[in-house]
């Protein structure tokens, strides 16, 4: 045991046998214990090295040339009067094994370096070196002049006391630094042969090429991961079949091919649609009867239609009767804006337990949308319908098509023409999308289209779809919808709770005749909403307390003068005077036709854009 000044030195190694020159100030000592450090952290064996010589640098530092001799395993560690520190050291020196034991691994050790030192195109000093070394420990200490090996692996090796364990490890640390550099060299190679003179790109490319097949982290990878996707996904015999097909063109591609990224998308896409998966269908009349009732007064065709449907499912599955791929439901909710088309699709699907999605076909011009684009071209995508498979996660939502009354028509093609096979119960079970090219069953999907007219629908679609047709809503059915649902939810939105404010039903009589005019209810529910943010702005700056009882007073003051007048008595109480009709997509109104007799020639002139049959029944 002896007692040693301590000289930590940073994320380096000294081993016995090296002479270094080190940055470090050593004093007047002759002897010194150089012990490893990371940050805070020191190795608990250091080298035992003698101090050669003791250089001034410029600048009043100080370095030394130190000659590493044997291990020392540090003690307790004491501060000095210079102010360093001393530490007891228990010197170990290498114990020569006993031949037998080592021969094989010094044999091996030196090959192993020997061919390292080829590759690396070596000066043969090195070689001569290493054979010149006789003693087992002595020789495992070599590794730790190799510049691959980490700080820690030189730190395991300085601390490994036992020659044999010592040699070992060295060893092994030398096999390791070998396969690494034949592996750089195979890959070298590899390059080499097939880049020719492309450019440095290329190179680059092929070396992470050859990086992955050396992992294994090649195409076939991809393949076995795609293959095992298809059999998990459950799909018919036919998409299967075209499914491995195109993971066979996959497969037989060379790497880094331009089609692969195609064929990979396409895949993706057919993997992404649920072809075995459906939602657990409530097949339940009356509950059904009884949600739609609670999100919408009326509508009792729509509602009785739905209840059906469910109904006939029911008899169907408990009769064990067989499914008919043909008896899919395709309605037409037909109706002014307004009176609760869209709205009824969520009901809908709410009441069926189905997932809901909605498509808006507003101003949609382009066949695409529907059925998908080619393949053949660059950014090509399915279309609208086997997206919304895809978001909703089963083949059986339903899928409200809105406004199909306002699809376009350009050089794109004729997106009404597209819809002729999805919305027909006989034919869109076997709907083929130009993208996927394969049969896709819609059959199980609910479709439910909503439109303000008729007219603008092509007859051969229209004659496809149930229409079921919306009339606008009477005043008193207004003052039902108003009272047991627009009002609740004006009073949520604006902040207030029920008990704050009431209304009555002559006074919401009295918006609809005065300040609205419309088949449904949408300026109504704007009405009340004004009025009530009116009443939240009075309760929240303290100028009215709760709760307020709406009164005419307040409610003209909120909502301002009449926006319409109840003209029809006054007007046809007049001689000449007759009412007429009229009807169009948001609703209808009354006309007045008013007859005058002046004094002029004989005939009538008339002026504007009218049409013949206008012109016609003016002179009548």
């Amino acid at each position: 045991m002896s007692t040693l000044r301590l000289i930590a030195l940073e994320d380096t190694v000294v081993f016995p046998g090296m002479t270094v020159t080190l940055p470090i100030d050593v004093g007047e000592e002759k002897r010194v214990l150089l012990v490893p450090r990371h940050g805070t952290d020191y190795a608990h064996v250091g080298t035992v090295a003698d101090v050669v010589e003791r250089i001034r640098l410029p600048g009043r530092g100080f370095a030394a040339v130190v000659a590493g001799l044997h291990r020392g395993v540090a003690g307790a560690a004491q501060p000095d009067a210079t102010g360093g520190l001393t530490v007891e050291v228990e010197e170990a020196t290498d114990v020569t094994p006993a031949p037998a034991s080592t021969i094989d691994l010094e044999r091996e050790y030196r090959a192993v370096v020997h061919e390292i030192l080829e590759l690396r195109d070596a000066d043969e000093r090195v070689g001569q070196f290493v054979r010149a070394i006789t003693e087992p420990g002595a020789l495992a200490d070599t590794a730790g002049y190799s510049p691959d090996l980490t700080f820690t692996q030189k730190v395991e090796l300085l601390q490994t006391l036992d020659v044999v364990e010592r040699l070992a490890l060295a060893l092994r640390l030398q096999r390791e630094r070998l396969a690494e550099l034949q592996l750089r060299k195979r890959i070298r190679e590899d390059v080499e042969s097939g880049a020719h003179k492309q450019q440095r790109d290329y190179l680059l490319r092929r070396q992470m090429d050859s990086i992955r097949k050396e992992l294994g982290e090649d195409d076939i990878a991809v393949a076995d991961d795609y293959r095992q996707k298809i059999a998990d996904a459950g799909m018919p015999d036919d998409v299967r079949q075209q499914a491995e097909r195109e993971l066979s063109r996959l497969d037989r591609m060379p790497e880094g091919h331009g089609e692969s990224s195609m064929i990979r998308t396409y895949l993706d896409w057919l993997l992404a649609v649920p072809w075995s998966k459906q939602s657990e269908e409530r097949l339940d009349p009356v509950h059904a009867r009884e949600v739609l009732d609670a999100d919408h007064a009326g509508l009792d065709d729509v509602k009785t239609r739905i209840t059906e449907y469910l109904a006939v499912r029911k008899l169907r599955a408990e009769r064990g009767v067989p499914e008919d791929r043909r008896s899919g439901v395709i309605l037409t909710l037909i109706g002014p804006p307004g009176t609760g088309k869209t709205s009824i699709g969520e009901s809908i699907a709410r009441a069926t337990g189905r997932k809901f999605m909605r498509m808006s076909l507003g101003g949609v011009r382009d066949e695409a949308e529907i059925r998908g684009h080619r393949r053949t071209y660059m950014g090509a995508l399915p279309g609208r319908l086997v997206r919304a498979l895809r978001d909703a996660g089963t083949m059986n939502p339903v899928i409200l098509l809105d406004e199909v009354d306002k699809i376009g028509a350009d050089w794109r093609g004729d997106p009404a023409a597209a819809l002729l096979e999805v919305l027909d119960p006989a034919q869109n079970h076997s709907f083929r999308d130009h993208y996927l090219d394969v049969e896709l069953d819609l059959s199980h999907v609910l479709f439910i289209a909503t439109a303000n007219v008729a007219d603008t629908i092509p007859g051969p679609l229209l004659d496809r779809m149930e229409v079921i047709r919306f009339d606008g809503y009477t005043v008193e059915e207004k003052v039902a919808i108003a009272r047991d649902y627009l009002w609740p939810r004006q009073v949520e939105r604006n902040g207030l709770r029920p008990a704050e404010v009431t209304i009555d039903d002559a006074l919401v009589r009295l918006v609809i005749t005065d300040y609205t005019r419309e088949a449904g209810v949408r300026q109504l529910e704007r009405e009340l909403g004004t009025l009530l943010r009116k009443i939240a702005t009075a309760i929240a700056s303290n100028t009215t307390q709760a709760p307020v009882g709406v009164d005419e007073a307040r409610l003209r003051d909120a909502l301002g003068r009449a926006k319409f007048f109840q003209e029809a008595a006054s007007r046809t109480a007049v001689p000449g005077v007759a009412t007429g009709l009229a009807v169009t997509g948001a609703g209808g109104d009354v006309l007045f036709v008013e007859a005058a007799a002046m004094s002029g020639s004989d005939g009538l002139v008339l002026t504007g854009q009218l049409g013949d049959v206008m012109k016609e029944s003016a002179r009548i």
